[in-house]
């Protein structure tokens, strides 16, 4: 996934698992030129919420190991990565780092949306669990968009 490719090269740039913000914005922005100062800020905060990053009084700390991650030397993330994602993309992306077909995991999840009468982000989050992944943060967000369709 290019978000977590992302995330993970200032801090292999710097052989580390922890770096200031600072540090980390200009990693992204002017060492690889990938970003604006803006946009990686916003980053942050994108990989923040996705459970990939930490931030503390420290500075940020990746939630993940950085070393399993290889940055290819071509790659250019694509400005996609700043938007949120949804949970459904979120699970999406889950299941295809797994190793499951892409347009398999897509057909179980609409299979799934359409027999139980679910909102795409429930039948996703439902579809993964029984696939053993873990999808804890992703519970509410699923939840809420029930309670949507519910009182929409």
């Amino acid at each position: 996934m290019s978000l977590r490719v992302a995330v993970a090269a200032p801090f292999i740039q710097n052989g580390t698992r922890r770096l200031q913000e600072n540090e980390f914005v200009v990693a992204l922005s002017l060492d690889r030129d990938w970003f604006s100062p803006d946009q990686a800020k916003r980053l942050i905060d994108i990989a923040t919420g996705e459970g990939l990053l930490e931030r503390g009084d420290d500075g940020l700390e990746v939630a993940f190991d950085p070393a399993e991650v290889t940055v290819p030397e071509e790659f250019v993330p694509d400005e996609d990565l700043l938007r949120e994602r949804s949970a459904f993309e979120r699970v999406l992306d889950s299941l295809v780092a797994e190793g499951m077909a892409k347009h398999e995991a897509v057909g179980a999840i609409n299979t799934l949306q359409r027999d139980l009468g679910l909102t795409i982000e429930a039948a996703a989050v439902v579809y993964a669990r029984r696939e053993g992944i873990d999808t804890d943060d992703l519970v509410p967000i699923a939840r809420e968009a029930v309670v949507d369709t519910e009182e929409g």
